[in-house]
């Protein structure tokens, strides 16, 4: 049985909010007051850094210049997400002050999109605290100079997008635990997903792509095991080369074309020629 394979730093999340509907979809669950902003007020403002060691995050966007909404997911309990919080923040402000060519060093007060930091929870945990503080979980909850709060999401709703990519995490969990890291437990997921109207229409119009994204997890889960995350973290440009390399060569043996490979993997397709001739 053929294990499942792929990823840089793709994920159904990503995927699933890089679609202007169901980024909207997203927007008005954290904002159901709001029935006046579209697709279009919608704004891409995530940190990607594919093969660097710097900040990236799942998802960021704005409404306009009026909020920057900072979203990840999560599937493991971390305060730490705080502290990236924090980091993802400071350099998303930082790109919109340069955007907007405002000066820092002038006298003139700038003007910032205000801020609104979540967290998807997908995992089983029975205490769920509403928010994650800075200063609560690094300094004992002394008030200082700075903090900062991130609103916790567990998905407690019916129909709504956050709820339904709760729910598809918790069926993927349950699947790979049935039958192992292999293209069954993800294709079983899909396939119950669909039946019980969880993100259906997304499932059916990106099967393939959510089906080599999953595999490429299975690796990075693999990968975390094996070496430990301090280990992962160096070397990680040469590390997620050869993880890519590993995927090309897997979806090569697919049938699938290199431009489409090189696209998803967002690395020249000269690269996806050199390991070909090599195989």
């Amino acid at each position: 049985m053929k294990e499942a394979k792929l990823t840089i730093r793709d994920s159904v999340f990503s995927d699933l909010f890089r679609d202007k509907r169901y980024l909207l979809k997203l927007y008005q669950t954290l904002h159901p007051e709001d029935t006046e902003t579209t697709e279009d007020d919608l704004v891409d403002v995530t940190i990607q850094n594919v093969l660097t060691n710097d900040l990236y995050n799942d998802l960021g966007f704005r409404n306009k210049d009026r909020i920057v909404i900072l979203t990840e997911a999560q599937s493991s309990w971390s305060v730490n997400i705080v502290v990236r919080a924090f980091l993802y923040l400071a350099q998303t402000w930082n790109d919109y002050i340069e955007a907007t060519n405002q000066n820092r060093y002038g006298s003139r007060k700038m003007s910032l999109p205000k801020p609104e930091v979540y967290v998807i929870f997908s995992g089983d945990r029975q205490e769920r605290p509403e928010y994650l503080s800075l200063t609560d979980e690094f300094f004992g909850g002394e008030k200082g100079f700075l903090d900062i709060r991130v609103k916790m999401l567990y998905g407690d709703g019916e129909e709504d997008i956050i709820s339904q990519y709760v729910n598809f995490t918790k069926i993927y969990q349950e699947q790979s635990g049935l039958h192992g890291r292999t293209k069954e437990a993800v294709r079983e997921t899909i396939r119950i997903c669909k039946d019980r109207d969880v993100l259906r229409e997304y499932l059916s119009s990106r099967e393939k792509e959510v089906v080599s994204i999953m595999m490429a997890l299975f690796d990075q889960e693999r990968a975390v095991e094996q070496f430990g995350y301090e280990k992962r973290q160096e070397g990680r440009e040469e590390g997620r080369i050869r993880q890519a390399k590993k995927t090309a060569v897997n979806m090569l043996k697919d049938g699938e074309p290199m431009d489409k490979i090189a696209k998803f993997l967002e690395i020249p397709i000269h690269l996806i020629q050199t390991w070909a001739k090599e195989e």
